[in-house]
């Protein structure tokens, strides 16, 4: 049995309650999401038509829930995290992503490679990584798929991605 773990530590936490329920939702989809694939090894989808350029920018990762040992071990000192997408030449991407720890921020800046599939992208710097936009409507949200084979190990990981530091109210 695989060890699973959630993080949800965000600026959104003091929101309204409304905002609490659907990002609780919206945590419960991932993480059904995320025990489907781990458990079925199943084909995950990328969002059909994505682009890259939409795609662009700064997002805050306010939700995760992964297998990975180095998640597991930082899990309750994690806060949100931002992410940056810089599209490349070619369909590449850069992603940086910030990682505020107590005593510093960590910093994590990946070259991913276009496989031809909008969407879905590799690397193989430090061990085999698949990364994959699940869904995203590009102006509020994006669910992201992370695989990572590193030595035999293999963890996978769900983000979502918020493009405000904080929830916007529900109407």
């Amino acid at each position: 049995m695989r060890k699973l773990a959630w993080s949800f530590k965000s600026p959104a936490d003091s929101q309204c309650e409304h905002s609490t329920v659907r990002m609780e939702a919206m945590l419960l989809n991932i993480g059904l999401a995320l025990l489907c694939v781990l458990k079925t090894q199943a084909e995950v989808p990328v969002q059909p038509d994505f682009d890259l350029k939409k795609f662009t920018g700064t997002w805050h990762i306010v939700v995760g829930a992964s297998n990975c040992p180095v998640f597991l071990s930082m899990k309750e000192i994690m806060k949100t995290s931002v992410a940056i997408i810089t599209a490349m030449p070619g369909g590449d991407l850069t992603l940086t992503v910030g990682f505020p720890l107590p005593d510093a921020c960590q910093k994590i800046e990946m070259h991913l490679k276009s496989t031809g599939q909008p969407g879905h992208y590799t690397n193989s710097e430090m061990g085999k990584r698949d990364m994959r936009v699940v869904e995203t409507d590009y102006d509020h949200y994006a669910i992201v798929y992370m695989f990572k084979d590193q030595g035999g190990e293999t963890s996978v990981t769900l983000q979502l991605f918020n493009a405000f530091p904080e929830l916007p109210p529900v109407s």
